[in-house]
């Protein structure tokens, strides 16, 4: 097949992480006999300083027309002065605006052997593998907000809408329907209105849709608690914008490392938006040492969600499980142990496709 992809390398750690998605990505054109088609743009940080905006004009255009939208990770300290007109991360919400990238899918699952490298005890981590779906273009960080003229006080609104519910809760429960079966909502419905709608419409679209399918309803500071203590009771969670940013954060966790967990942002229609979750990391840029495997991951992702191409993101996949069974490691997951470079842990992962 032939597609577009758009790649944003962004600011920090973005551009070395990228670097070797477009590697794995152009070793499956290969060995599948695609054809990809890259084209990079600057977001972010770098197109504040080149462009005086962190989503230009034309990299907005290259998106709409892609099949897939490959992101590095946007923003530092550089960009960071409270007072600036826009900061990084501003072009991030755009874009997600402008796509329509309602869905945020976050997969965290625990890989064998890394289960060292988490924070909680091996036993209580082994076997996690949870797919959150969080709303991504509604709540709390799109309603109504401002800041009273003496800068005394300042509000932010959660605001959601029967569809926007509707939507999420559909893909999650779709899901669910094609793993264990399971599904767990989030919310706040004991003290937030806008928690109790979102209650009342993913109850009935799961009572009227998806009979077959477990469901059951977790608070949002209970659910932040299991997660620590009971991982492996969930399987999908649907949440909303604010709970799924904190909990998913909390989750990755788990598997012992940011380097290691990719996101999907979709919707409909239009290209999905991939990116590993972690941040530009400013404080070991240029040096060699990030972790190339959330964003390879991401390009899996990528393949699944976009392109259709599942054989192929399950190739990628596998490839990521046959280096770490092998014993390699970036510097974040390797415990003291000795470590690769990006560059290097990009090539075994190419390598491990063939």
């Amino acid at each position: 097949m032939q597609a577009q992809l758009v790649l944003l390398p962004g600011d920090g750690i973005g551009p070395e992480v990228a670097a070797e998605a477009r590697k794995v990505l152009a070793a499956v054109a290969a060995l599948y006999g695609h054809q990809f088609a890259f084209e990079e743009k600057i977001m972010g940080g770098i197109a504040i300083d080149e462009l005086g905006d962190p989503l230009p004009d034309g990299t907005l255009a290259a998106c709409r027309e892609a099949d897939a939208v490959l992101l590095g990770a946007v923003g530092g300290p550089k960009w960071d002065d409270p007072t600036a007109k826009t900061r990084p991360e501003a072009g991030l919400l755009t874009l997600r605006s402008e796509l329509g990238l309602f869905a945020n899918l976050r997969p965290v699952k625990a890989n064998r052997n890394l289960l060292g490298a988490s924070p909680l005890r091996s036993d209580l981590v082994d076997g996690v593998d949870i797919l959150f779906f969080r709303e991504l273009t509604g709540g709390i960080y799109f309603g109504p907000s401002g800041v009273s003229d003496d800068g005394r006080e300042a509000y932010s609104t959660m605001v959601y809408s029967v569809e926007e519910i509707e939507r999420i809760v559909r893909l999650a429960a779709e899901a669910a329907r094609g793993r264990s079966g399971r599904l767990t909502s989030v919310d706040k419905a004991n003290v937030l209105e806008v928690s109790r709608l979102w209650r009342r419409v993913a109850a009935r679209v799961m009572q009227e849709e998806f009979p077959d399918v477990a469901y059951d309803v977790v608070l949002a500071d209970a659910m932040a608690m299991h997660l620590l203590a009971r991982p492996r009771d969930f399987d999908v969670v649907v949440t909303g914008n604010m709970f799924g940013d904190l909990l998913t954060d909390e989750a990755s966790m788990l598997p012992g490392s940011l380097g290691l967990l990719p996101s999907a942002s979709l919707g409909d229609p239009g290209p999905g938006l991939y990116e590993p979750i972690h941040g530009s990391a400013p404080d070991i840029a240029g040096k060699g040492i990030a972790n190339p495997l959330a964003m390879i991951l991401a390009t899996a992702m990528a393949l699944r969600h976009s392109l259709n191409l599942a054989a192929e993101a399950a190739a990628v996949e596998s490839a990521v499980d046959a280096v770490l069974d092998d014993g390699l490691r970036t510097v974040d997951i390797a415990a003291g142990r000795p470590h690769v470079t990006t560059g290097v842990m990009g090539d075994a992962v190419a390598a491990a496709l063939a």
